[in-house]
């Protein structure tokens, strides 16, 4: 991934960096990283997490360390293909702040494909989010999103965070659907009773903050608003 990463990205700008974020894994992830880092770029850098900080937590960690106007990110079990970052790269334009893949098919055991159908209906119903796949993790982004849009997600959750702050704070997005491919490594941590009851009990409380409160309306909203200005001026 690492590879086609840097071959895609120099197809479409000599302006890049690529940022690999290492949650602590226990197998031998780090030391492939770290000779990965003596022979490859300086464009090429790694994050290393020394306890386990959760999928929210890699996700900030890795917009944190960017410094790029664009941020994209997926995830490293390669069942998106990093080289259709082209078809999203196509689409940045001076209308677009959020560029978000969906997949075209989900290749995953049968019932991950049901359960997942099943998230996808409720979280967008629950959040009222206008986007296809919340859960498709291959994102474009500006980087001055995030100057308005604060994360605090540590888990799984930052997905419909993300999407559902950006949305409320009006920043325009368009939709490119890409391939999904069956995990070749490692395994799920999300698919078992016990995160999945964790989840819902965290979607709650998002719900009552996004949508009841309206927190990210009243957060976001304006400093939004600040940035359009500051633009124009």
């Amino acid at each position: 991934m690492v590879i086609r990463a840097l071959q895609t990205l120099r197809e479409i700008t000599d302006d890049y960096e690529v940022i690999v974020v290492n949650d602590a894994s226990p197998d031998d992830s780090l030391r492939i990283l770290s000779e990965l880092s003596c022979i490859l770029p300086p464009e090429f850098r790694v994050v290393v997490h020394e306890t386990n900080r959760g999928y929210g937590g890699v996700i900030r960690s890795g917009v944190a360390a960017a410094k790029k106007d664009w941020v994209f990110y997926t995830d490293g079990d390669a069942q998106y293909d990093v080289r259709e970052l082209k078809l999203l790269a196509d689409q940045i334009s001076d209308d677009v702040d959020f560029i978000n893949g969906w997949k075209i098919k989900r290749r995953d055991p049968l019932h991950r494909v049901w359960i997942g159908i099943a998230y996808q209906y409720f979280v967008k119903s629950m959040f009222g989010l206008k986007i296809k796949d919340v859960d498709c993790d291959f994102r474009l982004m500006r980087r001055e999103i995030f100057d308005v849009v604060q994360l605090e997600s540590n888990t799984g959750t930052i997905t419909f965070e993300l999407v559902k702050k950006a949305q409320d704070a009006g920043y325009r997005f368009v939709q490119v659907p890409v391939h999904h491919f069956y995990r070749q490594y490692g395994e799920s941590q999300f698919f078992n009773f016990s995160r999945v009851g964790a989840t819902l009990v965290r979607m709650i409380s998002w719900w009552w903050r996004l949508v009841v409160k309206q927190e990210a309306v009243k957060a976001c909203r304006p400093k939004r608003e600040a940035q359009i200005a500051a633009k124009i001026k």
